[in-house]
């Protein structure tokens, strides 16, 4: 019987033939899934000898792997701000410069009091699970307009224990559920990539990740339309001195800007916050106690 250090340089090597990224990774990810272990686990027991079924199901992700589907999608889950989430092909998979939103509300409401929340285009839940966890008197309703996003987002909720707090909610962008006034921050990671610039991403996201979550048919051709519903909306639903956070693409930071700065006295402050990697990556916006 093969050892696990001999199927992994192998499916490493079929990788990396296959133009993977990070094919050792990979490899290993999806060697301990297979084995239902932690990775950390296989890396301490490189001469523990395979039987058949295991390497027969090692072998089958990595070839779903080397056609490009995302490890993410292939073992069902991804981590987001510690956390562990279910993620299908219904919902995008969380992106490590999106925990900027999540650090940036966290800072806004460091005590103990009830907040109330909405995380817009929530996919898998992410952003509003997270800050549930995170603030233990977070009340908060998860929207999106797909359903199948929402049964996962459901899902996630329950898992990290959530479900007497926040509620999953079907809905879109122009018309939020949520009363005049109601609450103290608004979350959104919504579609913003430009027509012109959409096919031009990876296959991985065009052959797999949802268009939905980049692209919504029905969205004008420069990536801004999802911001010119949210700003008005979130001006609507959010208290005197509440919050907007948004994340946004790295060449929209002044165009979101000016569309926000457009809604004379609803804003109090607007700003464009830069992620690790100085690129513009979050409108943070605080709602005005007048109009």
């Amino acid at each position: 019987m093969p050892l696990v250090r001999e199927v992994l340089d192998r499916i490493t090597a079929y990788l990396a033939v296959k133009g993977v990224d990070s094919p050792r990774l990979s490899a290993e990810v999806l060697l301990a899934h297979a084995l239902g272990v932690e990775r950390q686990d296989i890396l301490l027991a490189k001469d523990r000898p395979l039987a058949p079924s295991e390497e027969d199901r090692a072998v089958a992700l990595a070839k779903r792997r080397g056609t490009g589907e995302p490890v993410a999608y292939i073992v069902g889950e991804k981590e987001f701000y510690g956390l562990a989430f279910e993620v299908t092909s219904d919902t995008l998979i969380p992106r490590p410069e999106t925990e900027h939103l999540i650090e940036h509300a966290l800072d806004s409401f460091p005590g103990d009091a009830e907040i109330r929340f909405a995380d817009l285009g929530c996919g898998c839940g992410a952003l509003g699970v997270a800050f549930g966890v995170e603030r233990k008197w977070a009340l908060g309703m998860a929207l999106d307009i797909s359903e199948a996003a929402l049964a996962i987002t459901r899902k996630n909720i329950l898992r990290h224990g959530l479900d007497q707090r926040v509620t999953a909610v079907a809905g879109d962008f122009s018309m939020l559920p949520c009363p005049d006034a109601s609450l103290d921050l608004v979350l959104a990671n919504p579609p913003y990539v430009p027509r012109a610039e959409y096919q031009g991403l990876s296959r991985e996201i065009l052959d797999f990740e949802p268009q939905l979550a980049f692209l919504p048919p029905q969205y004008e051709n420069n990536g801004l339309a999802a911001y010119t519903a949210i700003i008005p909306e979130a001006a609507r639903v959010l208290k005197p001195g509440g919050v907007l956070l948004m994340e946004m693409g790295c060449s929209q930071g002044q165009a979101v800007l000016s569309l926000a700065r457009s809604r004379r006295g609803e804003w109090e402050e607007t700003s464009i916050s830069k992620d690790l990697a100085g690129l513009d990556r979050m409108l943070v916006a605080v709602r005005s106690c007048g109009k």
